[in-house]
């Protein structure tokens, strides 16, 4: 079994084995077991589903503390664009970049500026010719891993473009050290993260050997530190770079709205994003050129450790974007800036085999005859009473010797009601009255 990094992990002290995780994890990580749950660490993909519906917050996404930016003598923030959206009425992203600074920052790249530039790779890739149809959006790394886990056959399918924060986090480690003539190891760049997810793809970085940020810090827990300093600021020191189009990223069909594909589509929501790639994985939609998928609700502004609602902050977003001068990277970002740094995967993404039965054919073969058996067994109920989310998720835990048909509880009352009917089979039939003793 693998050892991966998670981002989201389990607190057992406030867990009540409710089972309401297991049934929303897109990827069949959660089970419940002796009353607690347990998260399968080679199915996760830290999508922070069980974050939103938790009601007793069991579980918990680990991001780095603010306070290891000062472990470095020079600290770089990269502000995703959804940042901004946490705060209402917010006229001037400046504003918030000049927070930033004040909070501890010597300096601001913003990612939305790397997603200019990720949105012109995107551009050249889809003029490739004899490439898939469709090339499925790199940028969400909960989506990437489900694809891994569950969708092996699409991998293929992601484009070759490295996600924005990556390419931020390069530029920017890159500039500062030109700039200040300082060594590139003395400076510390950290991520404004909205979701567990990034923070996952920084220790195990997706399609290259190794990320160029050195951690990632909670957008809630920056956010509490910012407001002193947004609250009531009119003027702004710091200009945005980036163009409306990179800020627009942080909305769900951001991203097809830089690139402009032809024949796009744009879903959000990790439940809505599996039916597209079902669809997908079948062959039924070869007629689009792209497909963009969100796993949170409106995109990285509704990501599990924003503070504002998703609709509030899409539209902060778009106010924003609109107050923007009007420039597209297609015409803003230069060929310079497009080979600063490196913008392809420099590793191929392979599958993630959680879900395979047996190292061979023959064997998966029998193990899923096996759980067809005792699939014709049971109620088809998908209720989670066993711990395990659906009934077909529990048959091959059965296989895999993770439990036993009678925790089943529908099998369990089943066989005690024939176990009752069999003692009663074995009484005689006009059993003589139990005589009481006389009193003496």
């Amino acid at each position: 079994m693998s050892t991966r990094f998670h981002s989201v992990r389990l607190d057992k002290d406030k867990c009540k084995g409710c089972t309401n995780c297991l049934k929303h994890c897109p990827t069949e990580a959660i089970r419940v077991r002796g009353g607690r749950a347990r998260i399968l660490d080679e199915r996760c993909v830290d999508c922070g589903q069980c974050i939103r519906i938790c009601q007793y917050h069991a579980k918990i996404a680990m991001t780095d503390p603010f306070d290891d930016i000062f472990k470095y003598k020079h600290r770089i923030a990269l502000p995703a664009p959804s940042l901004y959206g946490q705060f209402r009425h917010l006229e001037n992203i400046g504003i918030v970049l000049d927070a930033l600074i004040s909070i501890g920052f010597d300096e601001v790249f913003e990612v939305a500026r790397a997603a200019d530039i990720a949105t012109r790779a995107i551009q050249e890739r889809l003029r490739l010719p004899d490439r898939p149809r469709p090339l499925i959006s790199s940028a969400c790394p909960t989506i990437t891993r489900i694809i891994q886990v569950r969708f092996p056959s699409l991998i293929e399918h992601i484009i070759n473009v490295r996600q924005p924060v990556e390419i931020a986090a390069a530029m920017a480690r890159q500039e500062y050290a030109r700039k200040h003539n300082v060594s590139p190891d003395e400076i510390g760049v950290f991520f404004i993260t909205p979701c567990a997810a990034k923070m996952t793809a920084i220790r195990n970085p997706i399609g290259q050997a190794k990320s160029d940020i050195d951690g990632a810090i909670s957008m809630a827990d920056v956010f509490a530190r910012l407001v002193p300093h947004v609250t009531g600021a009119i003027q702004a020191k710091r200009v945005p770079t980036a163009t409306p189009y990179g800020v627009g990223w942080a909305n769900a069909g951001g991203e097809i709205h830089a690139a402009t594909p032809r024949n796009s589509m744009s879903v959000d929501g990790v439940e809505n994003v599996i039916r597209v790639l079902e669809e997908i994985e079948d062959g039924k939609l070869t007629d689009l050129d792209y497909f963009e998928g969100a796993a949170c609700p409106g995109g990285c502004v509704g990501g599990p450790l924003t503070v504002e609602i998703n609709y509030v902050a899409q539209n902060t977003i778009k106010t924003l974007r609109d107050a923007l001068p009007e420039a597209h990277p297609s015409n803003a970002v230069t060929s310079a800036q497009m080979n600063a740094v490196p913008l392809h995967f420099d590793q191929k993404i392979e599958p993630n085999n959680a879900m395979r039965l047996d190292e061979s054919i023959a064997g998966a073969i029998d193990r899923m005859e096996h759980m067809n058996a005792i699939l014709e067994r049971l109620p088809g109920y998908d209720c989670g009473a066993c711990g395990s989310p659906t009934c077909e998720s529990f048959a091959e835990d059965i296989v895999r010797g993770f439990c036993t048909e009678m925790d089943c509880i529908h099998l369990l009352k089943a066989r005690l009601e024939e176990m009752a009917l069999k003692v009663e089979d074995l009484a005689p039939d006009n059993p003589e009255p139990v005589r009481k003793p006389s009193a003496t």
